[in-house]
């Protein structure tokens, strides 16, 4: 038993929102992690750096205390440190007093002047190599900051301030993708002043921690796009099956009524000739017995077409392949329909212009189809049917179309018609015979044949199909 068919629609969509909300629910949880990993390695990267700094920080402490040791006094770096020199030199004289080292200490070893006189090769080796000893191998920028001349004055290993125009060098420092340098350190400040920082710069910081996590990344939305491909899927399974469920319900209903009139009719028929009054006259015999004949010739008909589908179903019908010329397959199918036609105060016009009618196939199959195509033209036309069959050479084989003016379909409706057990809904009156089983048995023997089937339809405009069948069948 079908499980779809208890199935309610509410129940569905319940699932679909619950899954989707999951869904959801479980990528954001695996994006938190993987921010979360990210931040940890990044401060864990960020100490690295912080100590990095430190270390090349003392390291030029110690350079600049030993340069002073060394020279024994302080001595002028620039032009600013030669002028100071000078003043304090002509105080000392004027006063009569001696000036000592400790004095040279005092008034020379000023903050500024240490930070310019930074030897940039130093600072740059300093910097490779604790960034190495740290395990840190990025591209990097760096940049000396001087307040006195409120400009970088050393740049990735370069002498870059001047000093002549403070305001111009302020506005580059300010423009300066240094400025905004997350890693900056002070130099040689003490609790007056604070001379200037260094700034460390990774342009590529971002990309390096997401690189450790890509892999992991890519993985969870593999996975998590393959449940979602998954779940789609199933979704969309469970919306067609439950249509065919319904369309099949509905074939078991109209199957039913379908048998049940014509057994009806034959039950009525058989009392009739055993009644007293009927079982002497022979032409009122006759005329039952051939009612029961019809009836019975329908049934086994509709039951022959179940059979037929069952068969197509398995993959056991095999095809007969011969040539023939179509013009007359289609002549004999165009006699058959033509009576019905007529009833309704219609007319079917022929017009079979291909020069190349001659083609490879199953002849009692191709019948079918075209038999098939014009009993629903007729079906679905309720008054005055014009229908048109019409062949033409085309590249490859001859193309047949059957047009006629009947209700025509909608858009819904065309992307349904070749499915098994489904019929067009004609409104609230169920005059249309049939299991809903004759385009599915045309669009399953055209595709055997190698060829195609299109639709043309609009809503009380009627509808044309369009059947292209090959003029060669390869047969292996």
């Amino acid at each position: 038993m079908n499980i779809f068919v208890f199935v309610s629609k509410k129940a569905i969509w319940t699932i679909i929102i619950i899954m989707t909300l999951s869904l959801i629910g479980v990528g954001v949880i695996q994006f938190y992690w993987i921010k979360l990993s990210v931040n940890l390695d990044e401060k864990i990267f960020n100490d690295k750096v912080g100590i990095a700094l430190n270390n090349v920080k003392e390291k030029l402490r110690i350079e600049a205390e030993k340069v002073y040791y060394e020279d024994n006094y302080l001595q002028p770096k620039n032009r600013i440190q030669a002028i100071i020199n000078n003043d304090i030199r002509t105080q000392a004289w004027h006063q009569n007093q001696r000036v000592k080292d400790l004095d040279y200490k005092t008034f020379f070893f000023n903050p500024s002047h240490m930070l310019e006189s930074i030897d940039k090769d130093k600072l740059d080796m300093y910097l490779r190599k604790e960034l190495s000893l740290q395990g840190i191998d990025l591209k990097y920028e760096y940049g000396v900051y001087s307040n006195e001349l409120k400009a970088y004055f050393i740049e990735n290993g370069n002498y870059t301030a001047t000093v002549s125009d403070t305001t111009k060098s302020s506005n580059v420092a300010a423009m300066n993708p240094l400025s905004k340098a997350e890693y900056k350190i002070p130099l040689f400040a003490d609790e007056v002043t604070e001379p200037g920082h260094l700034n460390l710069f990774f342009p590529s910081k971002i990309r390096f921690l997401w690189s450790n996590v890509i892999y992991i990344l890519l993985s969870s939305v593999l996975f998590t796009g393959l449940i979602l491909f998954c779940f789609s899927y199933t979704v969309y399974v469970i919306f067609r099956q439950k249509k065919v469920s319904e369309m099949k319900t509905d074939f078991i209903n109209n199957m039913t009524h379908e048998f049940k009139t014509p057994i009806a009719t034959i039950s009525l028929a058989s009392d009739s000739i055993l009644s007293p009054n009927i079982i002497e006259n022979k032409d009122r015999i006759t005329r039952f017995i051939n009612i029961i004949k019809q009836e019975n010739a329908r049934m086994l008909s509709q039951v022959e077409k179940v059979l037929q589908m069952a068969q197509i179903e398995k993959e056991n019908a095999e095809l007969n392949i011969s040539e023939f010329n179509i013009h007359p397959v289609i002549e004999d199918a165009v006699i058959n329909a033509e009576l019905k036609i007529l009833a309704k105060g219609g007319r079917i016009l022929t017009r079979l212009e291909a020069r190349k009618p001659v083609i490879e196939g199953d002849v009692t199959h191709i019948s079918s189809i075209i038999n098939n195509l014009l009993d629903n033209a007729e079906k679905y036309t309720p008054d005055s049917p014009e229908i048109v069959i019409s062949t033409k050479d085309v590249k490859g084989g001859i193309e047949i179309s059957i047009e006629d003016n009947g209700i025509g379909m909608s858009k819904d409706a065309l992307k349904m018609i070749f499915e098994k057990f489904y019929r067009v809904h004609t409104g609230n009156i169920h005059n249309v015979k049939g299991f809903g089983l004759g385009l599915s048995y045309v669009k399953t023997m055209v595709d055997a044949h190698h060829g195609r089937i299109s639709v043309k339809s609009e809503l009380g405009k009627g509808s044309t199909f369009t059947v292209f069948l090959p003029e060669k069948q390869n047969i292996k």
